[in-house]
């Protein structure tokens, strides 16, 4: 059986997630995290014996086709939605801002 979590083990997986909780919430979060890692030991009780690795769950393959750039005569309607336009284009703010080098 899974040994308990404990809430310092909690919060340091919720540090290195970048997460962060109050006590209110470390204290609803450590049972259910505690009871979703039991869960892993009915995992382990089961016999897999004879059971062959499942890499996907599906049997299909992906169905590549070559990719090629058509004309879809929207370009208006497009820019009409876009805030703000310059030249045919639509213009967005910088989000790196390169004028104090």
């Amino acid at each position: 059986m899974a040994e308990k979590l404990g809430r310092e083990a909690a919060k340091h997986v919720a540090e290195l997630a970048k997460l962060s909780f109050t006590d209110e919430e470390l204290d609803q979060f450590v049972p259910q995290l505690e009871d979703t890692m039991h869960l892993f030991d009915d995992l382990q009780k089961m016999d897999t014996t004879g059971v062959e690795p499942m890499y996907s769950p599906t049997q299909e393959a992906n169905v590549m086709r070559e990719d090629v750039a058509v004309p879809s005569g929207q370009r208006d309607a497009l820019l009409a939605n876009a805030p703000e336009t310059d030249k045919g284009l639509i213009k967005v703010p910088a989000i790196i801002d390169e004028s104090e080098d």
